[in-house]
């Protein structure tokens, strides 16, 4: 059985700088009827993830900014509580694009089932999805990581980061990660396996760099872009690859700041690229057969922060974009059946 009542997290306005809690709006509303080759869905898990703060705003970008009034977008994991559509049934798991809300409604070919049996089935928000498919082929496409090659990893106690420097060590490179606390620096080298970690709040982070990346640097997966980008630069060797994926400290700004110095490129020959996930849907397969692989071998870790209850969800955002989660943030909307 499932309610009639349908809670709803909306964008009520446009954020000046930092989103604040009042942009945001919770609701309730009736679950509207199933049209043809529908499916209702509950949400049990939310992924919150960084690149939702440009969807906040009504700047050109590479996805349409969300309205006002609606719907919160995001990925979700889901079981299926009514089906219109032959390929779904109640009860199955599937990953989805819900959004913030506890019930949704989504066109058949737009969701994927989930095996329980796997691996948790929030997995999928994280390292069995979008930000673990990102680390992969950031690294591997983009990066074209090398056995014996120097990596270096912002952000990388995040669902993002914290993949691609563990799939460095796979492939036999030098993972060196940046992070914001001293705990977070503990925990990818002692359990992640990196072999140096920078605390980005550093008095000199060139130094610290250059210390810890005694070679140089080959390949820089940067998830921030900003002053870590900017001392990066300093040390990166010839020919130099840098997947930019993500700008978190950006993403806040109203007017976005000066780029840095772009002579090392020049002078290395170095290539920076931007990247988006969704340009690598066709070979989501390759991806998933190596994660699945490395897990079951225990060569991979993965950590979550999982917050309860949708409401938290807006503080939970804002937090994240100030850098406050440890490991891949998730708000557990509903219960999960398989934890039973």
């Amino acid at each position: 059985m499932f309610g009639s009542i349908n809670q709803q997290i909306l964008l009520k306005s446009r954020p000046t700088g930092e989103p604040i809690e009042k942009d945001f709006a919770l609701v309730e509303t009736a679950i509207p009827e199933l049209g043809q080759g529908e499916v209702l869905n509950r949400t049990i898990y939310l992924s919150l993830d960084p690149y939702m703060r440009g969807r906040m705003s009504d700047r050109e970008s590479y996805a349409d900014p969300v309205e006002l009034g609606k719907v919160m977008v995001g990925s979700t994991v889901s079981q299926v509580v009514k089906s219109n559509h032959p390929l779904f049934s109640v009860g199955d798991f599937v990953l989805g694009y819900d959004g913030w809300q506890t019930y949704g409604i989504a066109k058949g070919e737009t969701l994927r089932k989930i095996d329980p049996n796997q691996v948790p089935i929030s997995y999928a928000l994280g390292i069995t999805g979008m930000p673990g498919m990102t680390a992969y082929f950031a690294l591997l496409d983009v990066g074209q990581a090398k056995p014996g090659e120097t990596v270096v990893v912002s952000a990388a106690s995040g669902a993002v980061g914290a993949v691609a420097g563990q799939i460095a060590k796979i492939k036999g490179c030098r993972a060196v990660g940046v992070v914001g606390t001293d705990e977070k620096c503990d925990y990818i080298v002692n359990e992640l396996g990196f072999d140096a970690c920078i605390n980005r709040k550093t008095k000199d982070l060139s130094s610290a760099l250059k210390a810890a990346c005694p070679n140089g640097i080959d390949v820089y997966v940067d998830n921030t872009a900003g002053p870590i980008l900017e001392a990066v630069l300093q040390h990166i060797n010839l020919g130099a690859r840098i997947p930019l994926v993500g700008l978190i400290s950006q993403y806040n700004a109203e007017n976005p700041s000066y780029g840095p110095n772009l002579m090392p490129l020049l002078v290395k020959r170095a290539l920076i690229k931007g990247f988006l996930v969704g340009d690598y849907q066709e070979r989501q397969a390759e991806f998933i057969n190596d994660v699945a692989q490395w897990l079951r071998a225990g060569k991979l870790k993965y950590k979550e922060d999982v917050v309860k209850g949708l409401e938290k969800a807006p503080q939970s955002f804002i937090g994240l974009l100030q850098g406050q989660n440890f490991g891949k943030l998730i708000i557990q909307v509903g219960d999960d059946p398989t934890q039973n």
